[in-house]
């Protein structure tokens, strides 16, 4: 399971991440900021989250593989 963060006081709206993945990363209208969407976005879309949190420029966006809980019980 992938998990997402954001650090949206790094954050300089350049938008790479909603280029990147439009389903997990949005955009605040007024400052360009990035919004999280899915913290954890399903596997279909790891790669294009990777993806973005290497394009960003500001490094706002981590990502880190978690242990899935439902499968750790």
């Amino acid at each position: 399971m992938l998990r997402v963060r954001i650090n949206q006081d790094l954050c300089v709206g350049a938008g790479l991440c909603v280029v990147s993945s439009g389903a997990v990363f949005d955009q605040r209208d007024e400052d360009g900021v990035v919004v999280l969407l899915q913290e954890f976005p399903p596997e279909g879309l790891h790669d294009a989250v990777r993806g973005a949190a290497r394009k960003c420029p500001s490094l706002a966006i981590t990502v880190e593989d978690v242990a899935d809980a439902t499968s750790a019980a």
